[in-house]
């Protein structure tokens, strides 16, 4: 049999820590992207329209009604 009471060592794994100097940017990327996508999800193609056509409206159609936006 063997001993099961072998001790592992493990070494200290160092935590980076952030300052909300670093992070403020990538939070505010973050949010221009949601209201991007959620311009595109709810309001391309209806009443303003950026781009022409049905292209926008067909890629975000089955997003638009599982958030509740109603298209048709």
């Amino acid at each position: 049999m063997s001993d099961l009471s072998t001790t592992t060592t493990r070494a200290a794994v160092a935590i980076p820590t952030l300052s909300a100097k670093a992070v403020l940017p990538w939070l505010l990327f973050a949010g221009l992207l949601m209201l991007v996508a959620m311009y595109f999800i709810s309001a391309e193609q209806g009443a303003i329209s950026l781009l022409s056509g049905t292209g926008v409206h067909e890629w975000v159609h089955d997003g638009r009604h599982l958030l509740g936006f109603p298209c048709h």
